[in-house]
């Protein structure tokens, strides 16, 4: 009888043990679980628009196929330039995300280099025969120590993260050249914000009659379709400038906000 008592106490604990085991063990299963549930919540809605290997969704504005002066380097798009400044090489050139956006926020890398200079248009149009800086504000890119545009413009409006020509960046936080920032674009509903490496920067209000007399008292003020950026839809293309000098952007992605 003592065995048989001995027995069930020692099957008991056994079990009991065991299911301990068991209940820890779906504990830390399912901390993992949500765990992982976090990371692709922390992703979810983010669409990669460079992949870091080609040109998959990239052409060159008003054209089909990509500018040779556009290459990847370490992962990186990189604009190769000529040294001419706007005069340009002859097969480069802006180039654009082949889809139009209305609403998001976009963010990337860049660098230049020393005296470099480029910009990140958004809301663009395809105009023939117009540049795409006639119908895109533009997020200035720059290397401020360096290039004449940052002392040019007024109260900075020409620096890194400006809209350029328009709207200075404030406060400036760009990087020197040949450091990697951090850029942002925020459109929604008419609102814009600009930020630089953690920082919102700038804000301003498209199609508002702040913005129409802003435009008016600027050198766009005879562009038709900068003006009304984003055409009658109000949405457009995510282009990047060629302006002669070696710029990279890197880690380029975007939100659709609803």
């Amino acid at each position: 009888m003592k065995k048989f008592f001995l027995f069930n106490l020692l099957m008991m604990t056994a079990i009991v043990f065991t299911s301990c085991i068991n209940v820890n063990a779906n504990k830390q299963s399912n901390a993992e679980d949500e765990a992982d549930s976090t990371e692709v919540v922390a992703d979810e809605g983010w669409i990669t628009l460079f992949n870091g290997t080609d040109f998959t969704g990239w052409r060159g504005y008003n054209r089909a196929d990509m500018p040779a002066a556009w290459t990847i380097e370490d992962g990186a798009l990189k604009i190769n330039g000529s040294g001419m400044g706007e005069a340009g090489a002859k097969d480069g050139g802006d180039i654009l995300y082949d889809q139009k956006f209305k609403n998001f926020e976009l963010t990337f890398e860049w660098k230049v280099s020393e005296g470099g200079n480029s910009g990140v248009f958004y809301l663009a149009q395809e105009v023939e025969g117009k540049p795409m800086y006639e119908s895109a504000p533009e997020y200035q890119i720059l290397d401020n120590e360096r290039h004449p545009d940052a002392k040019l413009g007024k109260d900075g409006n020409r620096q890194s993260a400006s809209l350029y020509d328009l709207v200075p960046a404030v406060p400036q936080n760009a990087k020197p050249a040949g450091e990697w920032n951090t850029g942002g674009i925020l459109v929604y509903k008419g609102t814009v914000v600009h930020s630089q490496n953690g920082e919102n920067v700038v804000e301003y209000h498209l199609w508002t009659d702040a913005w129409k007399e802003m435009v008016a008292g600027s050198k766009f003020k005879d562009w038709p379709n900068f003006l009304n950026a984003g055409g009658e839809n109000h949405e457009g293309y995510i282009g990047l400038q060629d302006h002669g000098d070696d710029v990279w952007y890197r880690n380029i992605k975007i939100k659709i906000l609803d």
